[in-house]
């Protein structure tokens, strides 16, 4: 039985990539924070490193220090390692996203994230980068799309940016099976791929209309209020760090998914219809609609 060994597997990406892997018949190993990574490793096939500093905490420190430890686990063991990538490295770069797309970013953690990718493809182990654009699941537990369908229930959905935005969003649950499909085929790909998963692009306006599809219902579209982050910057991390970040609500953006699609022939994704559904579902709202029929 192939072994995947897990760091971060109480996070985000991290939860649904161990269920995807015992899905698929892996041994799962969920790695401790605070030990040693490489002992854990011994035997692995794959690890997945999803670690990340919680709220966006000294990411300059410590995003190097959890990058050189997963590179040694893999070294170690002889294992591939899966790390989730971002769209921070491009800044405002000419879309779509994707391999080839030069590394020019206008913010901080864009710095962190290039030279992070820098230190994986120097380290000679065999890296597999699989990156999307905001995460999100079928139980609110995203990044800003938890904060924006906090109000679905009583009929709002909250914007960040412009509401007719066109953005790359990472469904998890797909992005997980693919990096089980990745792993499959691990000993075909470059000693480091560089894999965009394009998931799904859509704006607020799209979503609510998804909803409104297999509801009947309007849904009220509000404004995400940055000037109260503006003015706890000085003193609260996150909104210092996440308005940094505010760029990325209102660039037009999404990933290229050729190389995934190269790799991966015959994987297919959740549609947008089928998302919001479940997004309904998570509120207590159960759709009116077959969501495979309200968007066609």
């Amino acid at each position: 039985m192939a072994v995947v060994l897990v760091a971060g597997a109480s996070g985000l990406f991290g939860a649904h990539a161990a269920g995807a892997f015992a899905a698929a018949g892996w041994e799962v190993r969920r790695y401790q924070r605070g030990t040693d990574m490489a002992q854990a490793a011994q035997g692995a096939d794959v690890i997945v490193n999803a670690m990340n500093p919680p709220m966006y905490h000294d990411w300059p420190r410590l995003v190097p220090a959890i990058t050189a430890q997963a590179i040694a686990a893999a070294r170690a063991s002889g294992a591939t390692l899966i790390v989730p990538a971002s769209v921070y490295n491009y800044g405002s770069q000419p879309r779509p996203w994707g391999p080839s797309t030069p590394q020019k970013p206008n913010t901080r953690k864009g710095l962190v994230r290039v030279q992070m990718e820098a230190d994986y493809r120097a380290s000679g182990v065999p890296v597999i980068l699989l990156r999307g654009g905001d995460f999100m699941d079928a139980e609110g537990k995203s990044q800003g799309m938890g904060m924006a369908l906090r109000g679905l229930a009583k009929g709002k959905i909250m914007a960040l940016g412009g509401v007719d935005v066109p953005r790359a969003y990472a469904y998890l649950p797909d992005m997980a099976r693919a990096a089980v499909a990745l792993a499959a085929v691990r000993h075909s790909l470059p000693r480091f791929a560089d894999v965009p998963f394009a998931g799904l692009t859509f704006s607020v306006q799209q979503l609510a209309a998804a909803f409104q599809a297999q509801t009947g219902q309007s849904y009220r579209i509000t404004r995400f209020a940055w000037w109260v982050m503006r003015l706890a910057s000085p003193f609260w991390e996150l909104a210092r760090e996440m308005s940094e970040m505010r760029y990325l609500y209102d660039l037009p953006h999404h990933l290229d998914g050729a190389t995934l699609r190269a790799v991966l022939p015959d994987f297919q994704t959740t549609g947008l219809a089928e998302v919001a559904a479940a997004q309904l579902r998570w509120a207590g709202l159960a759709p009116q609609i077959d969501p495979k029929r309200a968007m066609a």
